[in-house]
C-alpha cells in the first residue's frame, strides 16, 4: 500500500517579511555609516569667502592640534609623509598637495611640512581653509 500525500503549495508570496527585513537593514546602515567614517579631528582656520577648500584629486596631508602628521588619515612622521608623497609623485608628476592644519596647531609644524615638500620639488602645495560665513 502506497500512501500518497497531497501537498498543496501556496504560490502566493508574502512581501511583508521582506519589507520588514529591508527596512531594518536600511535603518542599520543609516545609523552605522556615519560612525564608520574615520578621519582626523581638525578644526580648519577660517579665511574669508574665497577660501581654499581642497581638491578631490590632491593628496591630503594634515597636521592636528598636537602637531602630529597624517597622510591620507594615517599617522606618520614628517619625513615618512614626505617620502610617501615623493613615491606618489612618481606615479603622477602633476600631483597637488593640500595641507590641512588645525587652527590650534603649531604654526611651525605646518610650515615645516610645507617647507619640506617645497624642498623636495613639490610646486603645487596649498593650505586648506574653511569659508568664513558669518
Amino acid at each position: 500500500m502506497s500512501r500518497r500525500h497531497s501537498f498543496k503549495s501556496d504560490a502566493n508570496m508574502s512581501l511583508t517579511p521582506m519589507i520588514d527585513v529591508m527596512t531594518t537593514l536600511l535603518a542599520v546602515f543609516m545609523v552605522t555609516t556615519p560612525m564608520m567614517m574615520t578621519g582626523i579631528d581638525i578644526e580648519l582656520p577660517r579665511a574669508g569667502v574665497s577660501a581654499m577648500t581642497g581638491n578631490n584629486h590632491a593628496i591630503q596631508i594634515s597636521v592636528d592640534a598636537r602637531g602630529n602628521y597624517y597622510l591620507l588619515n594615517q599617522k606618520l612622521s614628517r619625513d615618512e609623509v614626505v617620502k610617501r608623497a615623493i613615491a606618489m609623485r612618481g606615479e603622477n608628476p602633476d600631483l597637488t598637495i593640500t595641507l590641512s592644519g588645525d587652527t590650534h596647531a603649531d604654526y611651525g609644524a605646518v610650515m615645516s611640512m610645507m617647507g619640506k615638500l617645497k624642498d623636495v620639488g613639490f610646486q603645487r602645495v596649498g593650505l586648506r581653509t574653511q569659508n568664513d560665513n558669518k
